[in-house]
């Protein structure tokens, strides 16, 4: 698989698929339909950060909450992103995934990945409750 293009494809699936989400990322420049949101390099810069963000997390498996601590304080307290958001891009990363590793994406394989995203995105949603 190859991780460098995963974090972008999904960032640009999610901002084309649901094109609400683009709110936050004014400051990304032309955001105008899916030609420029995937061939945006904020956009994939960004995209290859969450990634970063997710192998944080796989290291950090028996503290991951805390793992995400400041980065959940980040999104709710200043960057106020709407806490649904995070499923969004979880499931955009699924099937970015899903499409990379054809075959080799078994039942098994989606039901980790969506286990270990579903406690990121819990761990992301903490400062809102």
């Amino acid at each position: 698989m190859d991780y460098e293009s995963v974090g972008p494809a999904a960032l640009s699936r999610c901002l084309v698929v649901y094109p609400w989400t683009q709110r936050y990322f004014g400051n990304f420049g032309n955001l105008y339909n899916a030609a420029a949101i995937m061939g945006n390099p904020m956009v994939a810069k960004h995209g290859t950060t969450i990634i970063q963000g997710l192998e944080r997390g796989v290291k950090n498996m028996d503290d991951i909450k805390e793992t995400y601590a400041e980065l959940s304080v980040l999104h709710s307290e200043k960057l106020r992103v709407d806490p649904d958001n995070f499923k969004l891009i979880s499931d955009c990363l699924t099937i970015v995934v899903a499409s990379q590793m054809g075959k080799a994406f078994t039942g098994e394989v989606q039901a980790a990945l969506q286990k270990f995203l579903a406690l990121v995105v819990f761990s992301l949603g903490r400062q809102y409750h």
